[in-house]
């Protein structure tokens, strides 16, 4: 007889192993996390810059600003608890051109309205002093922005799992899920699993996993690849802390920074392209059904008719070192191509709806003994102990 649990989480990531967190905490029920790779956090909440968020640019009573701001502080203490290194070091955003002052007068309002409680607006000489490298007519500094390792913080989330009773597979991808009289049999790689709840946290593949549940998730997952640089050692002197560009409004892509990551090491990027595989770091990477299934989904193709001029600028600045480089000479001029060598890449898992918009929003959708997460966008890791106490609760519901 096959294992029966209460509930069965799909994908070890931060959020799925956040809920599974909430979920043993509460003491209701017994969990099971199913990881379809090898080992936790291997894709979204592996592949990050580390950036504990803010909250600054988010719409004030958003979801996204409420689970942003009780998450960070619920992870800043987490990690103190747990001996997590990590570092509440403040980032600069810099307004480069007269027509972005306004803008930054809004992320302040913003900010203020979020809790936000230590911004303070730089003019070009003070930003100067926090960043000497840096040009701009203007900027903010946050102070509650920080860095960590995500994967450590998956890490000890799964210790805190395993400790309060719940269970944990690797290499456990999900390949059918079939309801029966009393529940669910998930038939994984590794086995069959039985339970009453199956909790859909598979990041990159949730819609496939939901659509696996019976439930037209109305919405896909299009891959975006993100490309980071790193300066050499003798150079990241350049940068003392975070350094991120104005915003564009009209995108959920925050554009190319500077990040000082935990480790010291100085990140410049990401940009943006689209992938040709859900799991494609490599910038040549293609998965046929992964691409395939991209071009036959109208929402791509409105999508693309929408930003097209801008798609071509990100593949651009991908192809070509030079571009990456004149991008981030916007906020450092002085960066120049032989300081940076080829870093790390992430995927994002990005939903798009059938009318070609990105979901910017956290979107989650519930079923007949399902409840998908379908998209979980930034802040999501720095979010995701407020992230999982809410789909725990949502779960508890249906118990």
């Amino acid at each position: 007889m096959s294992p029966r649990y209460d509930v069965a989480i799909v994908g070890g990531g931060i959020v799925g192993l956040a809920t599974a967190l909430a979920l043993v905490q509460r003491s209701r029920g017994s969990v099971v996390v199913l990881e379809a790779e090898g080992r936790l956090a291997a894709h979204q909440s592996g592949h990050n810059s580390g950036v504990i968020h803010s909250g600054l640019y988010y719409k004030p009573g958003s979801l996204k600003a409420q689970t942003c701001t009780a998450g960070r502080e619920a992870l800043y203490r987490f990690c103190l608890e747990e001996g997590i290194p990590h570092r509440r070091c403040g980032k600069v955003v810099v307004a480069t051109r007269p027509e972005q002052l306004a803008l930054l007068e809004l992320l302040e309002q913003r900010g203020r309205a979020n809790g936000l409680q230590r911004l303070r607006r730089l003019g070009s000489e003070a930003l100067r002093e926090r960043e000497p490298e840096v040009a701009g007519l203007a900027g903010l500094w946050v102070e509650e922005t920080g860095v960590v390792d995500f994967a450590l913080v998956a890490a000890a989330y799964a210790r805190q799992v395993e400790r309060g009773g719940g269970d944990i597979k690797t290499n456990a991808r999900v390949t059918d899920v079939r309801r029966e009289a009393n529940g669910l049999h998930i038939e994984t790689e590794v086995g069959p699993v039985r339970a009453g709840l199956l909790v859909n946290c598979a990041g990159l593949h949730a819609d496939r996993l939901a659509r696996m549940c019976h439930l037209d998730p109305q919405v896909q997952i299009v891959p975006f690849r993100g490309d980071y640089y790193e300066l050499v050692p003798e150079r990241r002197a350049m940068v003392r802390g975070l350094i991120y560009p104005m915003p564009d409004p009209a995108l959920s892509f925050l554009g190319a920074h500077f990040t000082r990551t935990i480790d010291d090491r100085v990140e410049a990027g990401p940009n943006a392209v689209l992938a040709f595989s859900r799991e494609g770091y490599a910038p040549w990477t293609l998965s046929p059904r992964d691409f395939a299934e991209t071009l036959a989904f109208p929402g791509f193709w409105r999508l693309a008719r929408r930003y097209w001029r801008t798609g071509l600028a990100e593949l651009h600045g991908s192809l070509t070192k030079q571009r990456f480089v004149r991008s981030l000479q916007q906020l450092v001029p002085r960066v120049g191509s032989d300081d940076l060598v080829r870093g790390q890449s992430g995927v994002r898992a990005q939903a798009v709806d059938r009318a070609g918009q990105l979901v910017d929003a956290f979107h989650v959708v519930v079923g007949k003994r399902t409840l998908h997460v379908l998209n979980a966008p930034s802040p999501a890791a720095t979010a995701s102990l407020a992230i999982g106490g809410a789909v725990a609760r949502q779960v508890l519901e249906q118990l």
